[in-house]
């Protein structure tokens, strides 16, 4: 009988915004937001996170932004390294080209692949975040500035493209 091995999975989460949400967002939108919010998930000793380009990969707190604001333990998977592999280059062949700063970023992809490998979501706060901005009238002046941004914190594409 074969045993089936457990990973742990973690996700990583950053404040794009290194503090400067926390201060100036009372100020700006009315209402306190804790931080900009960049996620990844680490699983079998890796840190996967999706940008512009595309999905990407590093050793984990490999990329510019260092080490993670805070880490949240999400459990583990049983969903070995190959197929996890074979997932992602699906799920990057459906999402090429379709980052979005508001609806489609590195938040929704690590809570797309948490609930892949683990069944559960990420934090509420860090998905709601984009709905919180859009709904003051500062949000929604900026949002055509704000469409064009693309976070790219670094890493190896995993399709190998740039």
């Amino acid at each position: 009988m074969e045993q089936t091995r457990s990973y742990p999975v973690i996700l990583y989460i950053y404040d794009m915004s290194r503090g400067m949400a926390r201060q100036l967002s009372p100020i700006m939108l009315g209402r306190q937001l804790d931080g900009i919010w960049h996620t990844a998930i680490v699983v079998h000793g890796k840190e996967f996170f999706f940008v512009g380009e595309g999905i990407n990969n590093c050793p984990p707190a490999g990329t510019p932004l260092g080490e993670p604001d805070s880490t949240v333990d999400l459990g583990s998977t049983e969903v070995p390294e190959d197929v996890f592999m074979e997932y992602l280059f699906s799920l990057a062949e459906s999402t090429a080209d379709k980052y979005n700063l508001f609806e489609h970023n590195c938040n929704t992809f690590s809570n797309e692949v948490a609930q892949f490998l683990t069944g559960k979501t990420i934090p509420s706060y860090i998905t709601d975040l984009p709905s919180e901005v859009l709904s003051t009238p500062f949000g929604q002046a900026l949002r055509p500035l704000l469409d064009s941004l693309v976070i790219n914190p670094g890493g190896n594409n995993i399709t190998g493209q740039r």
